[in-house]
């Protein structure tokens, strides 16, 4: 309809406090704010602050499109609040009815205000409707991208937290690998070891696969790429950890691990770092005796 002929605008501003006051004992009687982390204070703030952007926009736009360029500050501030309660904890579904609740105090002041006229009211419930249904959608997308980006970032945290490099003797490091291999944690796996090995000056990485459940083709390959890796930046590889089941499964896959030292377990490529050093271990009773 022709936004001039509109009356929910001045409505909606001309009952405001009586439409936020309402609304508030709504949300507080609905339960769905101690969800989270969220204090009263702040809830009765979020909506103050809701409702007067509402109600400013109404009178300024010539569209209720909360599409629209004139909509950008309502729609920051939602992003930003779906955002925080994302955080502290409330479903996608409390966010979006934090702007689905307005509708009954709204509803309410509507009917009152156009009782004797019937299509006016219609036309004013129904563009109050459709702007807070996209409003409250619109909540539930940033949410979404709030948590992905959470949880990505979860995710990366495990990775680096997963992929500890130890240094076992000066020039000799281990990199205990726990779980699956996949593209993105080879690339942390190698960019790790690399720095480390950089760091330390070290010239010896034992790669230990002891806590990968099963080696295939693609697991080799990763495998493969990191001590590639670490061999041109001039450090020796020594994988340890290959059970008798992943043998026999690197054995059946066909895949070349000839030009990597291989050992059973941690200890026995740690001899052979030593061994490479110059080093050896020996038992101080027998050191004591000679």
């Amino acid at each position: 309809m022709n936004r001039l002929a509109s009356r929910l605008p001045a409505i909606v501003e001309q009952h405001q406090r009586e439409i936020l006051a309402e609304w508030v004992r709504l949300q507080l009687e609905s339960g769905n704010w101690r969800a989270g982390r969220l204090q009263e204070s702040q809830l009765r703030d979020e909506s103050q602050k809701f409702i007067g952007l509402l109600a400013g926009t109404l009178q300024n736009t010539v569209q209720f499109d909360a599409r629209n360029a004139q909509w950008a500050e309502l729609r920051e501030f939602l992003s930003e609040l779906s955002r925080s309660r994302a955080t502290q904890g409330f479903s996608p579904s409390q966010v979006a009815t934090f702007v689905f609740s307005l509708k009954q105090p709204i509803f309410g002041r509507l009917r009152l205000a156009l009782a004797k006229e019937p299509e006016a009211l219609a036309d004013a419930m129904w563009e109050i409707n459709t702007l807070l249904d996209a409003l409250g959608l619109y909540t539930t997308e940033v949410y979404q991208q709030a948590r992905e980006a959470v949880i990505s970032r979860q995710q990366e945290e495990l990775i680096e937290l997963s992929t500890p490099v130890v240094e076992l003797w000066p020039g000799i490091l281990a990199l205990p690998l726990i779980g699956t291999l996949d593209s993105e944690r080879t690339q942390v796996v190698m960019e790790t070891l690399l720095q480390r090995l950089v760091a330390t000056g070290s010239s010896i990485a034992v790669i230990d696969i002891t806590g990968v459940p099963t080696v295939d083709t693609l697991v080799a390959q990763h495998l493969l790429k990191t001590v590639s890796a670490a061999q041109l930046m001039g450090a020796d590889c020594i994988i340890s950890g290959i059970r008798p089941q992943i043998a026999q499964t690197i054995v059946h896959l066909g895949i070349d691990l000839s030009a990597v030292a291989t050992k059973a377990s941690l200890s026995d490529a740690f001899a052979l770092a030593l061994k490479r050093r110059g080093l050896a271990v020996t038992s101080s009773t027998a050191a004591a005796r000679g």
